[in-house]
């Protein structure tokens, strides 16, 4: 097997992709339960903390599990980047509000997991950020509402749980068109049935609790993106407000992620043969 992962396939890049052995050359992922790390004098852990994140500082910054699940996703996904966080909600919120100012405005299908829909009705309107909601399967709406210009779009294709769909070809082109970036919740296609970012969209986010980790065992989220808008606008977002993914979790995510496409695949056939017989 060839030591390029470009080169790699799905179920390759799931198992191997963002394993870096320790001196002890474990054969399983190692685990990483640590807060912090260990400086030689006060003037290196100032300098540590000054750096731009060539070494690990601090577990709200970063951990080398935590790296590990992120490295996974991300080939898989085909990303520049990932960033996880401590569940799919705060990747959302993270996605949007990183960006997002006063006077700002985003659109969105009607169509979206309740929590979404507080964020984006309820909780940025609280900081002066808008949103127009339409009809996520009309072509004119959205050429309607993406005629002027808007920070964002955000979108669930298929959305949580209606599975209403969003033609991402249709209104990728749009969003460039109105400088607003496309944020796609991929959650229920996974990135082995879907990749938003070939369809044109910017960012993609997930709920790792649902098919990644695929056993109800832990909660855990992920925003990917181009490296810039992950280091420049995200990374510092999650910096300070902290939601932060447990190495533990990053640990059973990274391990999920192993069996994703057998079980993925498994889910569909069965569905298809139910959707047949009925």
């Amino acid at each position: 097997m060839t030591s390029d992962p470009t080169s790699w396939g799905p179920n390759t890049l799931l198992v191997r992709s963002g394993l870096h052995r320790t001196e002890f050359e474990e054969t399983s992922e190692a685990l990483f339960l640590t807060s912090g790390y260990v400086y030689e004098s006060a003037e290196a852990a100032e300098a540590a903390f000054l750096s731009d994140g060539s070494r690990y500082v601090y577990g709200r910054f970063g951990n080398p599990t935590v790296s590990l699940f992120e490295e996974r996703l991300a080939a898989l996904e085909g990303a520049e980047a990932c960033r996880a966080t401590a569940s799919g909600m705060a990747a959302v919120f993270a996605a949007l509000a990183c960006q997002c100012r006063a006077g700002d405005r985003v659109v969105a299908p009607r169509a979206l997991f309740g929590s979404c829909t507080y964020i984006l009705n309820d909780l940025l309107p609280r900081f002066g950020v808008t949103c127009d909601f339409i009809d996520g399967t009309d072509l004119h709406q959205w050429e309607q509402a993406l005629s002027k210009p808007a920070k964002a779009v955000f979108v669930e294709t298929p959305s949580n749980p209606s599975l209403e769909l969003v033609d991402l070809s249709a209104v990728a082109p749009l969003c460039k068109k109105a400088e607003a970036r496309l944020i796609v919740d991929n959650v229920f296609a996974t990135p082995l049935f879907q990749k938003p970012l070939q369809w044109g969209a910017d960012i993609v986010v997930y709920s790792a609790t649902k098919h990644i980790d695929g056993q109800g065992r832990c909660l855990g989220g992920a925003v990917l993106g181009c490296a810039d808008f992950i280091k420049t606008e995200l990374a510092p977002f999650l910096r300070h407000t902290g939601p932060a993914l447990s190495p533990f979790n990053a640990w059973t995510l990274a391990k999920g992620l192993e069996t994703l496409s057998l079980r993925v695949n498994r889910q569909a056939e069965t569905a298809l043969a139910l959707a047949h017989d009925l």
